[in-house]
């Protein structure tokens, strides 16, 4: 699933074949679903139905059939509801189901750390991401091999503003802005040093390469895909739906 050229335009060219390192490399995928779904309202997201499976079991799915990842984390609320263990089951790569922390960036660091010692790329993803494809997995993982993290992005259509008091303030340029999604790669020693930075100072990032920003490090900006959204809203299922058939015809 391929963005339209007049919305990749302004992407960075893709990442170039790493040099000096063997291409064969162990990648561990984290997938954070210890959410609370509070804008779901009374629907568990994670459990919705969706194509015949659960918005999990749809994310799970799309991440079991990447040859590039080795192993699945996933990182669930209090370990686990009988009905998030019953969406997660059946998955031959997922090794490891471990409790969530007190916000994404405690559950994230659970997840990072659970992974094989012998990770050398590690990927986090949102579990209601459903419609994560091969190649937004495979770009990802090439940007991280390269350049020690990386992150799919797609570009800001819409003209933002900065508010202050109620009032605009500024409008940025609008082609430096790119709406970031996941799953986002990194090298497993850079990612577990973020991360243990970012929750010895207490903090809750909603984006874990604000961790390894934190830390002075660039991340790599690659190809994302703007049909995957990530589901937070209970219209966002049916637009799910829509997306599916749309890629099937």
């Amino acid at each position: 699933m391929r963005q339209k050229k007049e919305n990749t335009e302004k992407l960075p060219s893709a990442s170039r074949k790493r040099r000096g390192r063997s291409r064969e490399e162990t990648v561990s995928a984290v997938v954070v679903a210890a959410g609370s779904s509070r804008r779901m309202g009374a629907v568990d997201k994670l459990t919705a139905p969706l194509r015949g499976g659960t918005v999990l079991g749809k994310t799970l799915e799309a991440l079991q059939s990447c040859p590039e990842i080795d192993e699945l984390v996933l990182v669930l609320k209090d370990g686990g509801s009988p009905e998030t263990l019953a969406a997660a089951s059946g998955f031959s790569k997922l090794r490891r189901i471990v409790p969530g922390g007190e916000n994404r960036t405690e559950s994230a660091y659970r997840g990072v750390m659970a992974c094989d010692p012998k990770s050398g790329i590690i990927l986090i993803h949102d579990g209601a991401r459903p419609l994560v494809t091969r190649a937004v997995v495979r770009a990802a993982v090439e940007g991280a091999k390269e350049f020690g993290a990386a992150v799919p992005v797609t570009p800001v259509t819409d003209t933002i503003k900065v508010g202050e008091e109620g009032f605009s303030a500024s409008t940025p340029d609008r082609s430096t802005l790119f709406a970031a999604q996941t799953p986002q790669a990194f090298r497993s020693e850079l990612i577990k040093a973020a991360l243990q930075d970012a929750v010895d100072h207490k903090l809750s990032l909603t984006d874990d390469c604000a961790a390894v920003e934190r830390l002075g490090m660039r991340v790599k900006l690659v190809e994302g895909d703007v049909r995957n959204r990530k589901i937070t809203l209970p219209a966002d299922l049916k637009l799910a739906e829509a997306l599916w058939e749309e890629t099937e015809a």
